[in-house]
């Protein structure tokens, strides 16, 4: 890429806003990048619509066994990790369901990792080693929609069948033409010219947590508007637990304590235990059959 190719992008053009901002106090920059980053919620207003579709599309792979796999180089890549990580605790979905891939490797998540970003070949070699499918989802993250790792992860999902989703900030980018689904919002210029990781990043990280829970949502992981699955792996979460089968079931919490140890710790087998009167053994087993989506089992009505 020459030097105009990098000027050009609405990623890397210089904010007029913000020329003089080395000449600021810190109460003055604190202002200047909050009222800057009004436009992020703006920009993603205008692409709700792609974000739907792609909810849409990457829930009904997701209930075919699909997996949820996140790609991208630095802070895109590590924003998709991040995304992935969180849905285990916060839905329990497992590991080897939703991951993130960063060029580079996973050291990369913690350090730069030279040249990794511009490999074309790297991509393609980390998505054949978790043996990508057509039934996937492949998720790739770049600020400017033409970084060469993430694009080619894009175009190899495409040869391989997989649902491909660009989550990017120019929209008129190879990536976003390259992708089964674009979501570009349109941030503006960064504070600090070209540092993506501002606007960029969190207008990513922001339709990364609409994207996730939405395909979430349609995939029955969230009963009303509660985390059944979440995992109580301390004493908040399981006291988050309880409190979730007594608002659900309108019981006291001495029974949904009970409740919540009969169906050894999981909120939703409770549930179906509860509604259905099945044993433990029944009730996880039906989980189990349905895909872990609760709205296949016990509707919200009932």
């Amino acid at each position: 890429m020459n030097v105009e190719d990098v000027t050009n992008l609405k990623t890397e053009s210089r904010n007029p806003n913000t020329t003089n901002i080395g000449k600021m106090n810190g109460y003055e920059v604190a202002k200047l990048i909050n009222s800057e980053d009004f436009a992020i919620t703006k920009a993603i207003e205008k692409v709700t619509d792609a974000i739907g579709m792609a909810i849409e599309q990457a829930a009904t792979n997701f209930q075919n066994n699909g997996r949820l796999i996140y790609i991208g180089a630095g802070t895109s890549g590590r924003l998709g990790a991040l995304d992935a990580i969180e849905l285990t605790p916060t839905y329990g979905v497992p590991a080897t369901r939703a991951f993130g891939l960063l060029a580079g490797g996973e050291k990369a998540m913690y350090a730069a990792v030279e040249g990794a970003e511009d490999s074309k070949e790297l991509a393609i070699e980390d998505l054949k080693n978790v043996n990508l499918n057509s039934n996937d989802v492949v998720i790739s993250l770049s600020a400017s929609g033409r970084t060469p790792y993430a694009l080619s992860a894009i175009e190899y999902g495409n040869k391989i069948g997989s649902l491909t989703i660009a989550v990017i900030c120019n929209p008129d980018s190879p990536m976003a033409k390259a992708s089964d689904v674009a979501i570009a919002p349109v941030v503006g210029p960064e504070v600090v010219t070209g540092s993506t990781r501002m606007k960029a990043g969190s207008a990513q990280k922001m339709i990364l947590n609409i994207l996730s829970t939405g395909i979430m949502i349609k995939s029955g992981y969230v009963y009303e508007n509660l985390m059944i699955n979440v995992q109580p792996t301390n004493e908040k979460l399981v006291a988050r637990s309880i409190s979730i089968i007594e608002q659900i079931l309108q019981v006291k919490e001495a029974v949904a304590r009970e409740i919540f140890n009969d169906s050894h710790k999981n909120i939703a087998v409770g549930l179906i235990m509860f509604k259905l009167n099945l044993s433990y053994e029944d009730a996880m087993s039906l989980f189990e059959k349905n895909h872990r989506n609760i709205h296949k089992i016990v509707g919200m009505d009932n």
